[in-house]
């Protein structure tokens, strides 16, 4: 085995892990059911922090995050990709509690479709033809599934634009991936730091309430980061279109979960519009993996 294909494997294996975490969530949620949904992800802001900080500490990156903490022009951005970042957490999470998490999927399987559709509106690229096809099959979609489950398409949209919007703010601002997440993180731990105290002043907080809960909470930090560090390492060695095709990984898992693991039941509607959310998805991946090989081939 040569080392490149060394690297190669190295990256799939990161990538698989880095996604198959992703898509398993619901279960390590599931086991927090009966913590409040904010308090998880104010307890998840606390602890990714920390590690974080121990990882950069280790890294001799802690002076990185402190010059990027005072830098204007990554700091403003960040506390905007923050808030969006906050926001899908807990429409995340709540949707766990809820027994939402075929919405939830839906959210994440729409999600490379909408990235696509705002690298057209704000970063003006131009679609190629089976983009197009995939964007319009994914609306169609959408537009069943609002007529038949008004009810959960919110969660659907809020999870896919959110993380949408946050991932064009990271793309446009200047910033390394676990910096960037240092920083986001370091601006949520105040108003994170404050929910807690005033939890806990009123008796309802889950952290203490024994050894179970508590160790769980601290792992959301874990939770949290170790899948980005995986996602690091994956997308330095494996290419795009080879990314594009293992993030369906996840909304997929999460799906399973959903119907057969938690039992949650598919209308008809959602079971149309998830079909034309997937063919649009078949359309898209398939485009990549064309536009690569020829690329490959121009470069041979």
């Amino acid at each position: 085995m040569t080392d490149a294909d060394a690297e190669l494997r190295r990256g799939l294996i990161a990538g698989i892990a880095a996604y198959g975490l992703w898509g398993l969530l619901p279960l390590f949620f599931r086991m927090l059911h009966h913590v409040n949904p904010t308090e998880i992800v104010m307890q998840r802001i606390i602890w990714s922090l920390l590690l974080i900080v121990a990882i950069l500490a280790a890294r001799g990156g802690l002076k990185v995050l402190v010059i990027a903490l005072r830098d204007r022009r990554i700091a403003l951005p960040l506390a905007i990709s923050a808030a969006l970042i906050a926001i899908n957490w807990l429409t995340y999470v709540w949707a766990v509690h809820q027994g939402q998490v075929v919405a939830a999927s839906l959210g994440y399987f729409l999600n490379p479709l909408v990235n696509v559709a705002l690298g057209v509106v704000v970063l003006k690229e131009r679609l190629r033809q089976w983009q197009v096809a995939a964007i319009a099959i994914a609306a169609l979609g959408v537009a069943i599934l609002a007529a038949s489950a008004l009810t959960t398409l919110w969660i659907s949209l809020t999870l896919a634009l959110s993380f949408a919007f946050y991932g064009l703010v990271r793309k446009l601002t200047v910033v390394a991936p676990m910096t960037g997440l240092g920083v986001e993180t370091a601006l949520l731990a105040p108003p994170a730091l404050a929910y807690l105290v005033w939890e806990a002043g009123h008796g309802g907080m889950g952290f203490g309430q024994d050894l179970a809960t508590t160790l769980l909470l601290i792992v959301t930090g874990a939770v949290t980061t170790v899948p980005l560090v995986l996602f690091a390492v994956a997308a330095q060695r494996l290419s795009m279109a080879t990314l594009g095709l293992l993030q369906y990984l996840g909304p997929t898992l999460q799906f399973l979960c959903g119907v057969l693991l938690f039992g949650e039941k598919l209308s008809t509607g959602q079971m149309v519009s998830f079909g034309l959310i997937w063919v649009g998805l078949v359309f898209f991946a398939s485009d990549g993996i064309a536009v690569a090989r020829r690329s490959r081939t121009a470069r041979a």
